[in-house]
């Protein structure tokens, strides 16, 4: 059923009307497989909508959404057996353990029993809940209950893994340890995981790319260095630099290099105003003159910036959330 491409996700002007509301426009999107995409927008953006589509829960009102070789909307129970999703609230029997919901999953997905209790022992241990499985959910943290929601999805051993706003009321402790099994997913496993989210730093942490959602549109997707290559077009980068020693031979070694168009000091950084992208060619001379850079960037190449000013591009951003 797969095309001669690795995407596992790929939508084609898919699109979703609520009456006069355009939940999502024109939807292009494609994820590789074996990634880690990141969906990214405030909340109403369109995001949840767009992951009921690639689910096959609900239709589009045009366009179609091909997830792993089959069309989400004609063949959803296929796409169901390949995809685990863990949405924002995940849902458990509270009276029940840990385990008797793993056991119920299983049992629903039609796994036999003895690969049923072999994939719920491997899951638990892995989301590092072995000590509490035996407890009934209703007992659990929120952040527990996550970790038992991606012991869950991963008994169905699905090749596409879906999270809508995994993190979100879970403890720092938590999230870092959620992050890690999520990155460890697509590195160890093989796995696609496509995160639906709002929160910018965590988001940059763990994906290689990520798409910016804004009022059902896909404004921008790529790596971070793709969506600051494609701000900067056009515009002068400024470049940080701090280096040792911090004397005049350091600043005038700036000035002379091509690209250079004018420095200034800030606190204890040098900010050169250039006329392209100079790190390489700036490294490479710092170390042939003897010098140690200990801190050399690009400005403005994080995710919150990058976000805040694509909002300013399109004319949408309305103030900063976390």
């Amino acid at each position: 059923m797969r095309g001669e491409n690795n995407y596992i996700i790929e939508t084609f002007d898919l699109t979703k009307k609520y009456g006069d509301i355009l939940a999502v426009d024109n939807l292009n999107l494609k994820v590789e497989e074996g990634t880690v995409y990141g969906l990214l927008g405030p909340n109403g953006a369109g995001k949840t909508t767009t992951i009921l589509m690639l689910l096959g829960l609900t239709e589009p009102s045009s366009g179609k959404a091909m997830v792993a070789g089959y069309d989400a909307g004609r063949n959803p129970l296929e796409v169901k057996s390949m995809v685990g999703y863990l949405p924002d609230n995940v849902g458990f029997y509270n009276e029940m353990t840990g385990e008797e919901n793993l056991i119920y999953t299983a049992r629903l997905n039609g796994i036999a029993k003895d690969e049923a209790k072999k994939r719920i022992r491997q899951a638990v241990e892995r989301v590092g809940l072995r000590e509490a499985i035996n407890r009934k959910v209703g007992e659990y943290s929120r952040g527990m209950r996550q970790r038992l929601g991606i012991a869950d999805v991963l008994v169905k051993d699905p090749k596409l893994i879906i999270m809508d706003e995994p993190t979100l009321g879970i403890d720092p402790e938590g999230i870092h340890q959620l992050l890690d099994l999520i990155k460890e997913l697509a590195r160890e496993d093989g796995r696609t995981v496509l995160i639906s989210s709002h929160l910018l730093h965590q988001i940059q942490q763990i994906c290689h790319k990520v798409g910016i959602f804004v009022k059902g549109k896909l404004i921008a997707s790529g790596t971070i260095d793709d969506l600051e290559k494609q701000l900067l077009m056009g515009e002068k980068p400024e470049i940080e630099l701090k280096a040792v020693p911090d004397d005049e031979n350091l600043v005038k070694l700036c000035e002379n290099l091509d690209g250079v168009e004018s420095i200034r000091r800030k606190n204890d950084l040098l900010i050169l105003d250039c006329l392209r992208d100079v790190r390489e060619d700036l490294v490479r001379e710092l170390h042939s003159k003897g010098y140690c850079p200990v801190h050399l960037c690009l400005r403005g190449v994080s995710l919150d910036s990058i976000y805040l000013r694509y909002f300013r591009k399109e004319g949408e951003y309305e103030g900063h959330f976390s």
